[in-house]
């Protein structure tokens, strides 16, 4: 049972498509919804993604729920939350009118997983990203009880979180959520913490050799239940975008010259910051593929857990991006709409660099094709996610921010030149690194991989609880 969000939705379904390939297992999703989401048409996107199941995986819809008496202004973690809590007595119903061996959900379904203990059936948690996050889940309260009791804001910590077997992470770089240590959606982390340890194991969408580090204090510590790193978990190419624009572009470039720019599916930057970024672009003489938004003053995270439309994104204008743009760079550059097909453009021979908000399937899927990073983080975990790239992978360059909060035009022109052109020391060592990343993830997934072994010992385990049962 994933959560709401198309982000925590793909690795989700595509968890399961790789579990329904051991033999005898047939898979149930449970998918959320709200009462605007149940009398609207499915998102192209989400559509997609439920109609490439095998016949092995079917989907339930359980009840949608009502958040009429909510603000406009609930943050969009709490609905989150409040998805799942409103949601129970339709799953608790539809797991008691079968016989399942396991139940699978997100760490933010701690209250599906209570409630699926209760019915006795053994129950897992899919953490869609890294082991870094996951030590954080888990150490929260430890973390907290040590943090001196005056500093409110994570950002005003004065020095590093230290993590087990992770990179340091300043105050500043810490999840968004957990920003302010008074607030609501702080203390709710807590209870995701104790129910990770509830869990019979949490599997995670990472590989040993990215971080053995961190897998080994998991492993150190008896507390933590079995951890099953099974990644790099990916989305499967669609097969229907073989005439894509960007696509066909991108053919004509040469190879690892293209620089491509994407916030994700719910990604938006200022009306300023928008207008360097743009400079910034036309400034570093580079091939660049940019699948633009809107710009939205009030938020970088305004799209977060919301199905994004393409439709709703139309501007064929461009009215927001800086005068003559469009036409100065047209020989080099290729701004596009909202939507791109992602895995296809990380896999194409031209694309060389990937300027990225830190999603972890984005970083996932630039990883196995071997595509060093330019980290631009805006929300959740991001920052996090940066921190690992950079500091402690080096597959990653991150622009540095003004005085104002913006990445200035030059700034943003000096890393595509660094990560595109690999002429200095720093631009090689990056390619170094990534290269020996991908070769990694694909000994991961190999006959012999460690994620191939990690994927066996927990279908192993399934199986054990429905021959017991």
């Amino acid at each position: 049972m994933p959560t709401p969000g198309i982000s925590h939705l793909i690795p989700s379904i595509e968890f399961a498509k790789r579990l329904a390939l051991h033999p005898n297992f047939h898979i149930t999703c449970f998918l959320l919804t709200t009462m605007e989401e149940h009398n609207s048409p499915l998102p192209p996107p989400k559509k997609a993604i439920l109609d490439s199941l095998p016949n092995s995986i079917h989907t339930v819809f359980l009840s949608p729920v009502n958040f009429d008496d909510l603000s406009e202004d609930s943050v969009s973690e709490f609905k989150l939350t409040l998805t799942i809590t409103r949601s129970l007595s339709s799953l608790k119903k539809e797991l008691e009118s079968h016989s399942f061996s396991a139940f699978i959900a997100d760490p933010f379904g701690f209250e599906a997983l209570e409630l699926a203990k209760g019915l006795k059936i053994p129950s897992f948690v899919f953490f869609f990203t890294n082991a870094m996050a996951l030590a954080l889940f888990l150490y929260l309260p430890k973390l907290d009880s040590e943090l001196p009791d005056s500093v409110r804001f994570m950002k005003d910590l004065p020095d590093p979180i230290r993590l087990p077997g992770c990179v340091p992470l300043s105050g500043k770089d810490m999840i968004e959520p957990l920003q302010d240590r008074e607030s609501r959606i702080y203390k709710s982390f807590f209870e995701i913490s104790k129910g990770l340890y509830l869990a019979d194991g949490i599997i995670i969408n990472s590989f040993w050799e990215m971080e053995s580090e961190a897998m080994k204090a998991l492993e150190a510590n008896e507390k933590v239940p079995r951890v099953f790193s099974v990644g790099p978990i990916v989305q499967a190419g669609l097969s229907d975008v073989a005439e894509s624009e960007c696509l066909t572009w991108l053919d004509e470039k040469p190879r690892g010259s293209v620089l491509y720019v994407s916030f994700g599916s719910g990604g938006t930057l200022s009306s300023d910051q928008m207008n360097e970024l743009a400079l910034g672009l036309e400034m570093s003489g580079q091939n660049f593929l940019w699948v633009v938004r809107k710009p939205d003053n009030k938020s970088s995270n305004g799209a977060y857990l919301k199905e994004s439309s393409d439709q709703s994104q139309k501007n064929d204008a461009f009215d927001f991006l800086p005068n003559g743009f469009l036409e100065r760079t047209r020989e080099r550059g290729l701004v596009v709409q909202s939507w791109v097909p992602q895995v296809q453009v990380l896999a194409h021979d031209s694309t060389g660099g990937f300027l990225t908000h830190c999603g972890w399937s984005s970083i996932l899927e630039s990883i196995v094709n071997g595509v060093p990073f330019i980290v631009w983080p805006l929300f959740a975990e991001q920052k996090m996610n940066a921190v690992m790239l950079v500091d402690g992978l080096h597959v990653a360059l991150r622009p540095k921010k003004n005085e104002n909060n913006i990445v200035e035009r030059d700034e943003i022109s000096r890393v595509v030149k660094v990560v595109m052109e690999k002429s200095c020391e720093e631009g090689m060592e990056i390619g170094k690194c990534m290269n020996e990343l991908k070769d990694n993830a694909i000994k991961a997934l190999g006959e012999d991989g460690s994620s191939t072994k990690a994927f066996s010992e927990l279908a192993f385990m399934l199986r054990n609880n429905s021959n017991s049962s």
